[in-house]
């Protein structure tokens, strides 16, 4: 039948038809199927979440054909009748032998009804050369918790360190990360996508994720003949910084379904520079390496992977001072009296980290519905720091820390077609730490095994706007700690155990409008430095006292999203509401320290009720063709309610907007565009009772970028070129630890290349 013939005459055709792509056999989102419409000859592409929409349709029956290589096709009608229609469309794989053709193997993706927020493409070309938490600064909601200028963490609505997990290519990242200048031991161009879960996701990961999840995922391996390079230059004027990457994947031709990749990198730095003086000592270097092989079959995947991350960084020389009254007149300066020029030398105070990462992992398809992984990680982290001293002792580790840990998750992954799919599985974690003897001091921490074990169950409901997921998961953790204080040994075994749950849903409200909701509980035992910390952590430069009474933190957080999407906007908006129970943190007391090796800061860690909330905001709009602008922002609240006070170290109100022009010619006007964009920051009034010295000024950045993409032959050639703090403004971060002694860094300018081949 004709759809003229079932249309009234003068119906308005501004019906909305949308859906979501997934596997059948994972429920996995299916990016790049092809949407037909056969009536209409109108059709749309999905995208990296499976997504695709298609507008401007008439009531009436349509036939719906939904194709993807390797996958059977899908044929079905629906009917229009409201202003929008939601379907969800599975696809089953089936074998193909075909010559020539491009096919990547499976890549895990986490499915949620929290809010998520993915850099790729063109985000991730614009970010490579930063570090990690510098490179999220882009999401909304997400900052940095910093120590100087080469050292950044990310924070997700206000927590950070051990409250946020983030995941190398699935395997949980476990080094020292609960220090504040303890960044992240990964290298952000092992990746091509790094997602952001802003919920608590301790059901699906374990305690560590009550803050939220960064994954960082590379490539998916190709698994049939294809090979592809990609090599990137960069050089920065502050630090004079230059970052070298290159990255080959390649699929074999003789064994169908093998593929394989490597990857290296390495970046050196000299002292950053504020606008007015050089920041003596703050130099860096790194070198980085990657490796993965893999096999993919219809019934059975395989995959080896390894990392190598190592780094060496210099702490600024006047952080540690050499008595009270040199750290008083510091802070009273605002400034470093060390008047530095510049210089790639790295002296002490300084850190040397090593990070090894490898894992293998497996699955296999029962039946169509059901498949088993496994999956088994081994890590291997080594933390040195070096403190200013005298003689012989100036070239040994004030702090030397060598962390193995050992993971394995085991799950089945069920979809039945009725529309339901989910998880069931448990996860092991074995971990031992120990102080390497030789430093001639009493460690920060002692040396300490823990074992955590932990089951969990998760379903999922998917049919047309309508998404539901729930799960609950119970985690039991041991916890022996021994060391040596003089001659006195020092022992505690400690158990903590816990349950969480979680509920979530979306629903697609109208055709432009999408509301999600997640409620969680989570839970975090107290970490081992936490508990025993008790001396002077060098590259912290500050005094660190632990209590051994801690608790477990609880949390209940709910936060809701509402996007609204059309042709020419995007916004997303997300209010959140983090009510946590015993939450520890880390509170400057007031007092000083003073050693043979200076004076420093002292710092306890305390324990109170805790109420966190606030919301973000991102969007974007198309004003034409060429031109485009976005938008994004966060506000955070941290309230102690057993004190009526504010926590230390919580994000100040924030906004980063920008305008960006493509000027190419009329067939590519994407080639050549040039971007605009102004970062504002409130001054953080909410501060703790007691502060070293009072919050820094609001201040507000201008930065300007260019991006030109050339055609060599058959190969993507990209130039970019960057002036972040165009005008050199002076500036001190509140969530800079460092800022009680310098200004942040001043005007940069970089250049990036890019050549894929």
């Amino acid at each position: 039948m004709l759809l003229s013939a079932q249309m009234s005459f003068g119906q308005k055709c501004d019906l909305i038809l949308r859906g979501k792509i997934l596997h059948q056999e994972n429920d996995d989102p299916i990016e790049a199927a092809y949407v037909w419409i056969l009536e209409t000859r109108t059709g749309a592409v999905s995208d990296q979440n499976g997504n695709f929409v298609i507008r401007g349709l008439c009531p009436g029956t349509y036939t719906i054909t939904v194709q993807f290589l390797g996958h059977k096709e899908i044929r079905q009608s629906v009917n229009l009748t409201g202003s929008s229609t939601a379907q969800t469309f599975r696809m089953e794989e089936e074998s193909l032998d075909l010559t020539g053709v491009e096919v990547h193997g499976h890549r895990e993706a986490v499915q949620t009804t929290t809010a998520v927020t993915s850099l790729y493409g063109e985000a991730m070309l614009q970010a490579r050369g930063e570090s990690l938490g510098e490179s999220l600064k882009r999401v909304a909601g997400v900052t940095t918790f910093s120590t100087g200028n080469t050292i950044s963490k990310p924070v997700i609505h206000g927590l950070h360190s051990n409250r946020i997990m983030i995941l190398n290519n699935g395997i949980r990242l476990e080094g020292q990360q609960w220090g504040a200048e303890h960044a992240p031991e990964i290298d952000p161009f092992l990746a091509d996508e790094i997602t952001v879960i802003k919920g608590a996701e301790t059901v699906r990961f374990g305690p560590e994720a009550m803050g939220g999840v960064i994954l960082v995922n590379p490539p998916a391996l190709p698994t049939s003949k294809k090979h592809l390079t990609e090599i990137h230059l960069l050089g920065a004027s502050n630090g004079y910084m230059g970052n070298l990457s290159a990255s080959h994947l390649g699929g074999s031709d003789k064994i169908k379904g093998l593929g394989y990749r490597v990857q290296g990198s390495v970046k050196r730095a000299g002292n950053v520079k504020s606008p007015n003086y050089y920041q003596a000592n703050t130099g860096m270097s790194e070198y980085n390496f990657s490796s993965s092989l893999g096999y993919s079959s219809d019934r059975l995947g395989a995959e080896a992977y390894y990392s190598f991350f190592n780094t060496e960084l210099g702490i600024l020389r006047d952080s540690h001072t050499g008595n009270l009254s040199d750290l008083i007149n510091i802070i009273e300066n605002g400034e470093p009296f060390t008047k530095a020029d510049f210089t790639y030398e790295i002296n002490n105070p300084k850190q040397v980290v090593s990070h090894h990462l490898a894992k293998i992992k497996s699955h296999y398809h029962l039946n169509p519905e059901w498949k088993l992984n496994l999956q088994y990680g081994f890590q291997l982290n080594n933390r040195q720091e070096f403190d200013r001293r005298r003689g012989e002792l100036n070239s040994r580790p004030s702090l030397d820390l060598e962390l193995i840990t050992n993971t394995l998750d085991l799950f089945v992954d069920h979809t039945i077609k009725t529309n339901w799919s989910g998880s069931i599985g448990l996860n092991v974690i074995q971990q031992a730490n120990s102080n390497i003897p030789g430093t001639g001091v009493t460690p920060l921490i002692p040396n300490y095994e823990m074992f955590n074990g932990g089951i969990f169950a998760m379903e999922k409901y998917l049919k047309g706007p309508l998404e539901l997921e729930g799960g609950v998961r119970y985690d039991y953790r041991q916890v022996s700690a021994a060391r040596y204080v003089g001659n006195e040994l020092q022992t505690a075994d400690l158990d903590y155990q816990n349950f969480s749950a979680f509920v979530g849903g979306l629903y697609q409200l109208s055709p432009y409008f999408a509301f999600t909701s997640n409620l969680g509980t989570a839970w975090r035992p107290p970490n081992v430095n936490e508990l025993f910390s008790q001396g002077l952590h060098h590259g912290a430069a500050a005094v660190e006292i632990g209590d051994p009474d801690l608790v477990s933190e609880n949390s209940l957080k709910w936060v809701n999203g509402l996007e609204y999407e059309s042709e020419k906007a995007l916004v997303e908006f997300t209010v959140y509401a983090n009510q946590i129970k015993n939450y520890i943190y880390l509170n400057p007391t007031g007092e000083t320290f003073v050693s043979l090796r200076g004076t420093f800061n002292v710092y306890e860690y305390l324990q109170a009720d805790a109420f966190f909330y606030g919301f973000d905001l991102s969007g974007s709009y198309t004003f034409s063709d060429r031109l485009n602008g976005y938008l994004k922002g966060s506000i955070i609240r941290a309230k102690n309610t057993e004190a009526d006070n504010y926590f230390p170290f919580i994000p100040s109100d924030r906004m980063d907007w920008g305008v960006s022009y493509a000027f190419g010619k009329s067939s590519n006007p994407e080639s050549d565009r040039i971007t605009f964009s102004n970062v504002l920051v409130a001054q953080q009034k909410r501060e703790p009772d007691f502060d070293l010295a009072p919050a820094p000024p609001a201040y507000a950045l201008f930065n300007i970028g260019y991006q030109k993409k050339f055609q060599l032959a058959k190969n993507q050639f990209n130039v970019g070129f960057q002036i972040n703090n165009i005008f050199n403004t002076e500036y001190r971060e509140y969530m800079n630890r460092f800022r009680y002694f310098t200004a942040d860094m001043g005007r940069n300018i970089l250049l990036k290349l890019n050549y894929q081949f």
